[in-house]
């Protein structure tokens, strides 16, 4: 039979393990650079599934276009046809050396044709170094009134409440005459 001391046990490494799966991923999205990263991003759309999920964030390594090789993923600032969607994670499928430059021909996995565009060394924001699986969807929570108020307003709130609890408590041990002193 379960004590209580053993719930209570439980029930402590229960929260330890779940604060540290919302924790230390909140600090890797928010300062990739813990990571040995420059960015993150949360990935809006399906076509690097299998790899990639919409949902999941990505941690992004600025690095030089000449060390981006084919089969690489990455991030860039879309051109053309696709520029209205802002930033695009795909995978490299070629690299394109012109006399003005360096290209990549870049294709999502899901999709079946590489994009419509290359894209220029210029417009690479960086190389995808790993991906936190349905992250993007707690932080696209969070930046709504609702996952504003549970993720920052009613932690503060609990923890104004703990203080306030925790200085009663020290009044009242003070004003207790029945707690015995403490010998110096």
């Amino acid at each position: 039979m379960l004590t209580r001391d053993t719930l209570t046990r439980v029930a402590q490494y229960a929260g330890v393990a779940l604060l540290l799966a919302v924790v230390v991923p909140s600090v890797v999205f928010a300062v990739p650079q813990v990571a040995g990263a420059d960015n993150s991003y949360v990935v809006l759309s399906s076509s690097m599934s299998p790899t990639i999920h919409a949902g999941d964030a990505v941690v992004v390594d600025g690095v030089s276009p000449d060390d981006i090789d084919e089969r690489d993923i990455i991030t860039f600032h879309a051109t053309g046809a696709t520029a209205d969607t802002g930033l695009v994670t795909h995978r490299v499928i070629d690299v394109v050396e012109r006399d003005d430059g360096r290209y990549f021909r870049t294709q999502g996995d899901a999709n079946e044709e590489p994009d419509g565009e290359l894209v220029p060394a210029e417009n690479v924001v960086g190389v995808v170094r790993f991906h936190i699986p349905y992250f993007g969807y707690l932080v696209q929570f969070v930046n709504t009134g609702n996952g504003m108020l549970l993720f920052v307003v009613v932690p503060a709130v609990l923890l104004v409440l703990n203080e306030l609890w925790n200085f009663r408590t020290a009044l009242t041990d003070d004003e207790d005459p029945d707690t015995p002193a403490e010998n110096d």
